[in-house]
């Protein structure tokens, strides 16, 4: 059971493309974020979509696949980690922030 512990699993489109940063190791870092839509019926039994966004970061050869083949509209499959951290803005103030460290990528419709 260790494996489900902190297992995130998404299917959603990229909002916009990919950024891409070069660290100077030389590894790559990868930030992109999804959509994932729900619906459902309200009261009066209208349809509503329900669309959430996740930010999304990736590291080293999965950031090199996200930067060669995704963009803005791509359809995805995402696998990974969920993550807090928080950081301080230029203004001072402390900023928090949920992301999923993508482990697995998989590329979806066209």
């Amino acid at each position: 059971m260790n494996a489900l512990k902190n297992k995130v699993q998404l299917i959603g489109n990229l909002g916009q493309d990919p950024e891409i940063v070069s660290l100077e190791n030389g590894s790559k870092l990868a930030k992109f974020s999804i959509a994932t839509s729900d619906h459902y019926k309200n009261a009066q039994g209208q349809k509503v979509e329900d669309t959430q966004w996740h930010n999304i970061v990736a590291w080293g050869k999965t950031a090199e696949i996200v930067e060669n083949y995704l963009t803005k509209g791509k359809q995805v499959a995402v696998e990974g980690k969920l993550t807090h951290r928080s950081y301080e803005t230029k203004e001072g103030e402390k900023r928090y922030i949920t992301e999923v460290r993508c482990n697995e990528l998989l590329m979806l419709g066209k």
